[in-house]
């Protein structure tokens, strides 16, 4: 094994701990700098990290260290593109949290900046590399299903302003249950599907104002800006068609996160917002566990990371790859044009099915 690609982070918020425990462990990434637009958010990640960890004044001083390989974005979305390209004009590659850009131009241009500098953008979710998608992926290659058809998927919330302390970004352009929660249901369909052709759908935004309900800020009010309940039918690629719905708008449901159903029985999909749970197949005399078979076992946020890392030895493809993230933003971005104009339309862009994580 070589030396460990070196990361620095931008971005010390709320997702940036899940990060540091999962770096903490991992062998072929090392954390060596963080920079947030906070100093003393900053300065409390790095006492947090494990090792000798660094506190950079601004993206460009932490881009420009020589001790950092890969830029590690973990930012709100509406900054995303910028901290990308800022690092990628440095020579330094990135990997960020999902979506990967606001627009599907902001996208386009770090797929360019990326391509003209030969290096690597990754992008969250990486959830679906762990043992939970990749077994029911697994499932769906071997035929434990026949041929599938379709499927469904749900995400259903009361709204993120619930819990967290500082909710607006969620209801800002970037945000929303679709480009919010849709990265991990999406990038979930596409492993066990294949790519999306065409959308058609519908969205709402029933209130124009939430309340922050928990934190020091707890009974204010902001706007919303974005749709917070929208429906939609995808097609994938090879003729299977999708049923999605992402939503704040729903206090309690008792529906499945993901199924996939075939030719000869369906499939029963685990959380794609967690790396593992329990996957079970019907194939006509009940529902049948299906043992983790696939998969990173153990994944936490930023093994997606670690698979960057290990890519660029083993000079193959990373699996959280922009080129998935792009495609899977053109879908949500598809979607709601197809919402708001009554139309199904086609989905311009396209990407390789990842490849499969093997036996857990």
């Amino acid at each position: 094994m070589g030396e460990p690609l070196r990361i620095g982070m931008v971005g010390a918020g709320k997702i940036s701990g899940a990060y540091l425990d999962t770096l903490a462990r991992l062998d072929t990434v090392r954390l060596t700098a963080v920079t947030d637009l906070d100093p003393d958010r900053a300065k409390e990640a790095a006492v947090r990290a494990s090792g000798e960890v660094s506190v950079a004044a601004s993206v460009i001083d932490l881009a420009a260290r020589e001790d950092v390989d890969a830029v590690l974005n973990l930012t709100v979305p509406a900054a995303h593109a910028g901290v990308a390209l800022v690092a990628l004009s440095m020579g330094k590659h990135v990997y960020g949290e999902k979506p990967l850009a606001a627009t599907r131009e902001e996208a386009a241009s770090i797929l360019a900046a990326a391509r003209a500098g030969g290096l690597r953008v990754g992008c969250a979710p990486d959830t679906v590399l762990g043992t939970g998608t990749q077994t029911a992926r697994k499932a769906v290659d071997d035929g434990l299903i026949g041929r599938p058809v379709a499927a469904t998927a749900f995400m259903t919330t009361a709204g993120h302003e619930r819990w967290h302390p500082d909710p607006e970004f969620y209801y800002r352009p970037g945000g929303g249950p679709l480009l919010d929660m849709g990265p991990y249901y999406l990038s979930a369909l596409v492993h066990l599907l294949g790519p999306v052709v065409r959308v058609t759908g519908a969205a709402s935004r029933p209130r124009a104002e939430r309340e922050i309900g928990s934190g020091p800020r707890a009974g204010e009010r902001f706007p919303v800006e974005v749709d917070t309940h929208v429906t939609g039918i995808l097609e994938h690629a090879g003729g299977a068609l999708s049923t999605l719905v992402m939503s704040f708008d729903i206090h309690a449901a008792r529906l499945p996160r993901i199924e996939v159903h075939g030719t000869e029985g369906s499939l029963s999909v685990p959380d794609p917002n967690g790396f593992e749970g329990p996957v079970a197949v019907h194939r006509g005399s009940g529902w049948e566990a299906v043992p983790a078979s696939a998969g990173y076992q153990g994944g936490g946020r930023g093994t997606g990371l670690a698979d960057l890392a290990d890519a660029l030895t083993e000079g193959r493809p990373h699996r959280a790859s922009a080129e998935l993230a792009h495609h899977v933003l053109d879908v949500m971005l598809t979607l709601l044009d197809a919402a708001h104009s009554g139309r199904c339309l086609t989905v311009a862009t396209t990407c390789e099915r990842p490849e499969a994580v093997g036996r857990a």
